[in-house]
């Protein structure tokens, strides 16, 4: 159930810290679980860890199949063990971006067409989908010889 509403957005913090090597550790505010990034092979890196821009993929993914699975919960729709993969491109000319990243979601059993609809609507409706389709506020601001290690004031 989400707290979003017009007067008051679900707002969730994320601290990062640069641990050298081109890795990074990553701390979900709500919950404390970790996660560390490395630059990939590619990029300098070693690729020991998911890539910043493996995480974007990886947030479409599991989002998308997160969405569907509320909308299947709600129709009473066995979603288990439904799967997807996405594959990243990344641009081949400068400036390094994410070109593509192209999503196959199989889903097992059978479904009428007007599950099939309604589980292909929700996907789309998902918020990492929406955003990357969109538009997004990107507000960057930079803070020298300031803050305690382990925590980033926002």
């Amino acid at each position: 159930m989400s707290n979003e509403s017009p007067d008051k957005p679900y707002v969730v913090g994320v601290d990062a810290e640069y641990t050298g090597g081109l890795r990074c550790r990553a701390v979900h505010g709500p919950s404390g679980a970790e996660l560390l990034t490395d630059a990939p092979i590619d990029n300098h890196g070693k690729g020991a860890e998911f890539s910043p821009t493996d995480l974007v993929g990886t947030a479409l993914a599991t989002c998308v199949l997160t969405i569907m699975g509320m909308a299947a919960e709600r129709h009473d729709i066995d979603f288990r063990g439904a799967r997807a993969r996405v594959e990243k491109t990344m641009s081949a000319q400068p400036p390094r971006r994410i070109a593509r990243l192209a999503l196959v979601i199989e889903i097992p059993g059978e479904l009428d067409a007007k599950q099939r609809r309604l589980l292909e609507a929700a996907a789309k409706g998902c918020p990492v989908h929406r955003t990357l389709t969109g538009q997004v506020e990107l507000p960057m601001e930079f803070r020298y010889g300031l803050g305690r290690p382990g925590t980033v004031d926002l």
